[in-house]
């Protein structure tokens, strides 16, 4: 009798799936998403608009409306092209795909965005991780001796960096990108509400660049969009391994209305960029925590004990990411997503019972 051991990939055998702890009776801090919901006006209103859809139809492969309205609020430069994914999960796998020539390799700062390497393995490419200084700052002579030595096709550069929060210096992302002559750089901007800074407005400047993003950290993770900018000469390419239909009906409807309402998420977005300079400072005074620099809406904290400090917060029905076993520089590390006041009072309160 034929058995999953027979058929499946080796190495996909031996692989375990992407973990998400049940979060039901938690305050939950350990996914970076935007605490706050729709205010009920607009709530509203998004569900009427969505009651008009027609969910009996196939959604447009390329909804050319929904993303033109995505160029102009995001401030995509006019010579640059939009691909839609189902959050940037699906964007990076369609990288992996398009890119996996025999022997072909991804390279990316590390500790980084999980996603990167695991796409890269189920498409056979071969990842190299350079990791960041001590300091968690991008080790920028590091990045371009790898990117001389392997000739990478794709390499990653996040803007911030998750699980660290990291800003990369401009300059060095320069040198970088210069360096990468030979490859596609693929700038994540999935936190950029939070950092405030961008390099999609220059997208158009650079032949190897494209910028991705999601709306999943503006406050719409439930929707699952995700989006590529750059020269239509990549897009074109990448958009042939794209699945039919890959964004549904729903998604595309409730993207369109909200970005009608920009103006709601982006306050939030304020909201929550205070509450993490208010978050940091009081992490920050707690014995033992070492809060490092974030332009992401989470902190990333080393702690003198990082597994008791989360099983301390779980008895506290608090959950948060323990990141200390991802890589070497995150030894005893614990990743603190941003929440309301009124979580992150909850959270000041379950810290204090192991930091004092």
């Amino acid at each position: 009798m034929t058995t999953p051991q027979d058929i499946i990939r080796r190495d996909v055998l031996a692989m375990t799936s992407y973990p998400v702890p049940d979060a039901t009776g938690f305050i939950k801090l350990d996914a970076m998403e935007n605490p706050f919901s729709l205010p009920p006006v607009l709530a509203a209103h998004l569900g009427e608009h969505l009651a008009g859809v027609a969910l009996n139809r196939y959604p447009a492969p390329r909804p050319e409306a929904l993303i033109e309205k995505i160029k102009r609020a995001m401030g995509a430069p006019a010579a640059c092209d939009v691909l839609l994914g189902n959050g940037s999960d699906e964007i990076i796998s369609m990288i992996s795909m398009a890119c996996a020539k025999p022997g072909a390799k991804v390279l990316a700062p590390v500790p980084g965005f999980v996603m990167y390497q695991m796409s890269a393995k189920l498409a056979h490419l071969e990842f190299v991780g350079v990791p960041l200084k001590p300091d968690m700052t991008l080790d920028a002579d590091a990045m371009i001796a790898a990117i001389a030595e392997h000739q990478p096709a794709i390499v990653y550069l996040a803007y911030p960096n998750n699980p660290t929060g990291t800003l990369y210096d401009d300059a060095d992302m320069e040198r970088i990108i210069a360096a990468a002559n030979k490859s596609l750089v693929v700038i994540d901007e999935a936190y950029q509400p939070f950092a405030q800074q961008s390099w999609l407005p220059r997208a158009d400047q650079f032949d190897n660049v494209v910028v991705m993003r999601t709306v999943s950290k503006l406050g719409l993770a439930g929707i699952r969009l995700g989006y590529l900018a750059g020269r239509s000469t990549w897009l074109n390419e990448i958009d042939k391994v794209r699945p039919p239909y890959n964004v549904n009906v729903l998604t595309q409807a409730a993207a369109s209305f909200l970005l009608d309402h920009i103006d709601v998420l982006d306050s939030q977005a304020a909201e929550l960029r205070a509450q993490r300079t208010k978050l940091a400072e009081a992490v920050a005074a707690l014995p033992g925590a070492e809060v490092f620099p974030s332009a992401g809406n989470f902190l990333l904290v080393r702690v003198p004990d990082a597994s008791i400090l989360f099983e301390t917060l779980l008895t506290a029905r608090v959950l948060i990411k323990n990141v200390s076993k991802m890589h070497p520089l995150l030894a005893n590390c614990v990743r603190l997503t941003v929440g309301s006041a009124e979580e992150n009072a909850q959270l000041l309160a379950a810290l204090k019972l192991v930091l004092h």
